[in-house]
This record gives C-alpha cells, structure tokens and sequence, in this order.
C-alpha cells in the first residue's frame, strides 16, 4: 500500500526543515510528503519545495489545510503530521505493516515531548495512557488511516478547533485505532512558551468545553486570547 504524509504549515521555517529532513530516507522508499502552505509571511514555502514532493496552498485553517493535502495526495494511506513533529524511524513500515497485519484502518503513535521542563515527560505519558483507554487521538499523534476510511468518516471538519478529536471520534464508529508504541517527536514550545500548568489547565478546559457541546469558534477564540 502507499501512503502520502500530509504537513499543514503556517510560518513554520524555524521547523520545517528539519522536519522534513527527517522524512527524506522514507521519500526515498517512495512515500509522498506533501505540505500544505496556509499563507506563511516567512519562506516556509520555499525551504518546503526543496525537501517535499509537492507544496500547495490553501485557505488558512489546520483543517482546510489538512483537507486540501488529502485531495492532493496519491496514497491509499494518509499520515497527517505537523510541522514541528517527527515521525519514528522506519514509519511507513510501521504505519503499512501495522495496519495490515492489525486489520485495522487507523492509528496513531505513541509520543514524546521535546523540551527542558521535566514535566513534558510527564504530559506526554499522560497523553499515551489517555488515547489508549478513550480511543481518541490527537495531532500530535501523527494520525494515519486508509483513505477509503478518512472519506466515509467525512474528512476532518472543517471547524476553528478540535478537528482532530471530532474525526478520530468518528473515526472510532469504524473500530479502534492501531496504538503503535514506538515513539514520535512533537515540539514543547506551546508549553514552555506559555506555562507548562497554564498550558495543560487550559487544554483540559477546552476539551471538557468541547465535549459539552461548546461551539469551536468560541473555544478557538479563547485559545487565542490565552496564547497572546
């Protein structure tokens, strides 16, 4: 099976590149690598072209973006990664082999946080231990899933926040995901930037908000304020 990772980026050229640095030995295995541009200010696009088999532009928004690499891609896997994130080494052998060999149509990774705050360790177990017992998978996971199974379950929605947890909650009507334990990179500097206790309190608000039936464009804009 094929798969295409898809980056949604905006002013990302202090990560991009190393991002995609790290995706160069599973392009040469032939993986797509596309990254979807949401109108970066900065060269995100350009320092994209040299190291991606496509950039294209989109109306901003993580999951129009996330969309509109979809539609673009060749894969009949799709791996959706953000632009600070890296995946484990020999990733599309464990995205491939494990979905094939699971009978699963979806999954994610299990993940660390990089950074200096001693409680990034503890957030990122925290996070494993969550998907696992609820099913539910978040960005920095690096979602895959066959193609077939991302448009029965209706692409992400195109909403401000949580299109991640709205997919992979429908996702979960279509069976369990395929947890793989080896473990991907994400960048802490949400939290280091903004308080490591802030950050968390915070994000459980947001999603406790959004599970009783919050509107994301309201729960987006909070985001936003609390970030500024």
């Amino acid at each position: 099976m094929s798969l295409s990772i898809i980056i949604p980026a905006l002013d990302e050229a202090e990560y991009i590149t190393a991002t995609l640095d790290r995706l160069q030995p599973l392009r040469r295995r032939g993986v797509e690598v596309i990254v979807v541009d949401g109108g970066s200010s900065d060269n995100t696009a350009t320092l994209a072209a040299e190291r991606a088999d496509k950039v294209i532009s989109s109306p901003r928004g993580r999951a129009l973006q996330l969309n509109a690499g979809a539609a673009a891609a060749r894969g009949e896997i799709l791996c959706f990664l953000h632009a600070d994130s890296g995946l484990p080494e020999g990733a599309d052998g464990l995205i491939i082999g494990g979905l094939s060999g699971s009978r699963r149509s979806w999954g994610r990774f299990d993940v660390s946080i990089a950074g200096t705050h001693p409680m990034l360790r503890v957030i990122a177990q925290m996070m494993n231990w969550r998907s696992r017992l609820t099913g539910i998978a978040t960005g920095d996971q690096g979602l895959f899933m066959t193609r077939s199974l991302f448009e029965a379950a209706g692409r992400f929605p195109e909403i401000a926040l949580m299109e991640d947890i709205a997919l992979t909650r429908q996702l979960k009507r279509y069976g369990a995901p395929l947890c793989i334990a080896h473990r991907m990179t994400t960048s802490g500097r949400r939290w280091e930037k903004h308080g490591v206790w802030r950050t968390i309190l915070l994000m459980w608000w947001l999603r406790l908000a959004y599970f009783l039936g919050a509107a994301p464009d309201r729960l987006a804009q909070q985001y936003v304020r609390n970030k500024s």
